[in-house]
């Protein structure tokens, strides 16, 4: 009987958890635009429609969806979300003035890297809104070579305009495995319809 009680509580707080995990995460809808327009706020409004796109075209993928290929070239879906995760990365990187060193491979499940994602796009985005200038948010790589930075406008055009297309992909992939993303969804408002 004590076991039993040990279990349903376990369940039960797994179950909490679970469903703050998914209140938590940002961007079911986009937040509400900044006042004024300057080069911060664009650029975080930016990151704040890659991560609206990105939270619906991978709300509710499938173990088949994320297996899914189009080609024995191509890469999973599940793949294509590792990529978006390791974009974000350097993305949040940039704005925390913290250098990309080597990849290390983590053994995050889908859920994991999705909820991380998301989390990293709206870090950036809130640093972003609250900074006064581009100057300082450089990409910078270190490796056994050296150091190398590149302005926010290598962010822009590489790892954000990049998520952006990889989002994309998922999308039309997971249409492909027959998991289509939510008609309701509107990217034109950031909202979604009833």
């Amino acid at each position: 009987m004590k076991s039993f009680l040990y279990i349903v509580l376990l369940l039960t707080i797994s179950s909490i958890n679970a469903q703050n995990m998914k209140t938590d995460i940002p961007y079911a809808v986009v937040p509400p635009h900044p006042e004024k327009y300057t080069a911060t706020t664009v650029a975080a409004r930016m990151i704040d429609g890659l991560g609206f796109r990105y939270y619906w075209a991978t709300e509710g993928l499938r173990p088949k969806d994320l297996d899914y290929k189009a080609s024995e070239e191509g890469r999973t879906s599940a793949e294509t979300v590792r990529h978006i995760y390791e974009l974000s990365k350097m993305i949040v990187n940039a704005t925390t003035k913290t250098p990309n060193g080597k990849k290390e491979k983590d053994s995050l499940s889908f859920d994991e890297l999705r909820s991380a994602t998301l989390l990293n796009f709206k870090k950036a985005s809130t640093i972003l809104l609250e900074a006064e200038s581009l100057d300082d948010f450089k990409i910078i790589f270190e490796n056994d070579y050296g150091t190398s930075e590149h302005s926010f406008w290598i962010n822009i055009s590489g790892p954000i305009e990049d998520a952006i297309w990889h989002s994309g992909q998922v999308s039309l992939l997971r249409r492909a495995s027959g998991n289509p993303f939510n008609s309701k969804v509107s990217v034109f408002s950031g909202k979604v319809r009833k």
